[in-house]
């Protein structure tokens, strides 16, 4: 790999793993960038959700706090986003590899869609908020929220962009009334099933390991600083700017098949 496009993958990684501490969408920014490198559309997803992991990690022990007195509710659903990731990888890597290929335009138009409508799903988790404001408990649904959380892992696993905010609609309704408090169990599951997918890619040699050093070096002080700065940004400019990337790299890929 030449130093260029080393140092290229390192500022995506970034500002994928700033973008994934506000909107929850870094693999429109990654992806579109390793297939521009050269990597194959299989390589590049394992490659892309090996980088982000790092990120994905460092996000989730920043809001520990939050999931203090959580253990019983949170694991079994963490349970579930594993398994389901665990699925969704292994389809990839079983199913013909045509398919990936055909699916990715359309993964990156639904991603690009949910990141979209993020607005609506913050709308419904402060109404959550405020309609159960006093009753006396945090939690709604926790029975069915592992299930639930396990399908939408099979969707992180398989290709991942956007799954964050398919987790926030979740946990909004099944889990707490509070928006931080969901996001910190958003963030935990995004790193188990970011972390689970990763395995899975590594053990089949779906990883190219330069791109994926590059990434995670980026995706590391991204998630730490990059993230920070990003929240300054208007929420609707930044979202602006995603959509517009999701949209050129669903172009992209329809145009180069």
């Amino acid at each position: 790999m030449d130093p260029g496009t080393f140092v290229l993958l390192v500022a995506a990684g970034f500002a994928g793993a700033a973008i994934n501490g506000v909107v929850g969408a870094g693999t429109l920014i990654t992806f579109p960038v390793l297939l521009a490198s050269g990597a194959p559309p299989v390589v590049a997803n394992g490659t892309n959700t090996l980088g982000l992991s790092i990120g994905s990690w460092s996000s989730a022990f920043a809001y520990r706090d939050e999931l203090t007195g959580r253990r019983a509710t949170v694991l079994p659903a963490l349970l579930g986003a594993v398994l389901g990731a665990a699925i969704g990888a292994s389809l990839v890597l079983l199913l013909p590899e045509v398919v990936f290929e055909t699916a990715v335009p359309w993964l990156i138009l639904t991603a690009t869609i949910l990141v979209a409508v993020q607005p609506l799903v913050s709308r419904w988790t402060k109404r959550a908020h405020s309609e159960n404001a006093g009753r006396g408990t945090a939690l709604h649904h926790p029975t069915a929220l592992p299930p639930v959380v396990a399908a939408a892992g099979v969707y992180g696993g398989y290709f991942g962009a956007g799954q964050g905010v398919v987790f926030m609609a979740i946990l909004g309704w099944l889990y707490d009334r509070s928006p931080q408090h969901a996001n910190a169990a958003k963030n935990l599951f995004a790193a188990g099933a970011n972390i689970t997918a990763a395995v899975v890619f590594v053990i089949a040699g779906r990883i190219w390991w330069w791109a994926a050093l590059a990434i995670a070096v980026g995706a590391l002080v991204g998630g730490t600083v990059g993230a920070r700065g990003a929240r300054r940004l208007s929420p609707t400019a930044l979202r602006t700017v995603v959509v517009l990337v999701g949209v050129i790299a669903a172009v992209f890929t329809l145009v180069r098949w």
